[in-house]
């Protein structure tokens, strides 16, 4: 068994009014640096995963997002080396302002066929067909 703590993070897939979803790119610094996921970031303790992502998307890309707008579609519960990943994927069509980075991180907006084509984390790689099926 991996003796990892549980990391709980929070991920949104952005939908605008082509169909099309927002991936980030995970900027030079980081883990995993180049790859490419869908926004959002851990959850601090006492915070719910919608909250969570509220903030978030926030911090990273200066948009308002209500929670009522964040619908649950899928999650992911990967075991990395270090820790055991849970991630819960919500869908959200409807926010306030632009989404521009924040964070030094590239962004993309893609159609649900090209993201298998994206080099992504093993945790958001499934998810990405949990939301062709969804769209």
């Amino acid at each position: 068994m991996n003796g990892g703590a549980i990391v709980l993070v929070a991920a949104a897939a952005l939908i605008d009014a082509d169909g099309r979803v927002l991936v980030a790119q995970r900027p030079e610094g980081k883990t995993m640096a180049g790859l490419w996921e869908f926004p959002g970031g851990k959850i601090a303790p006492g915070e719910t995963p919608e909250a969570a992502l509220v903030r978030e998307l926030a911090e990273e890309l200066a948009i308002e997002v209500c929670e009522t707008c964040l619908y649950p579609l899928s999650f992911a519960s990967h075991a990395y080396q270090d820790f055991h990943l849970l991630m819960p994927l919500y869908v959200c069509r409807q926010w306030q302002g632009i989404p521009t980075p924040q964070e030094g991180q590239g962004i993309r907006w893609l159609y649900p066929n090209a993201l298998a084509a994206l080099a992504m984390p093993p945790a958001d790689a499934p998810l990405v067909q949990a939301l062709r099926d969804y769209l």
